[in-house]
């Protein structure tokens, strides 16, 4: 993941006063991977298709 979409996911988050484990919640992943996604350290298929989901529920582009 971009250090541009990790900053938009983690600004996004602070401004709807969620956590990144509220956010794991929603998802439906546990808070270590979701924080593995947006630091970059998972790319693989089902890290790709979450950050889309991310991405969507967050309202980003």
């Amino acid at each position: 993941m971009s250090e541009d979409l990790e900053g938009r996911i983690l600004l996004t988050l602070r401004r709807k006063g969620m956590t990144q484990r509220q956010l794991a919640q929603v998802i439906g992943i546990s808070d270590a991977y979701l924080s593995d996604i947006v630091r970059g350290k998972r790319t693989g298929p089902k890290a790709i298709e979450k950050v889309e989901e991310i991405k969507t529920y967050l309202g980003i582009k």
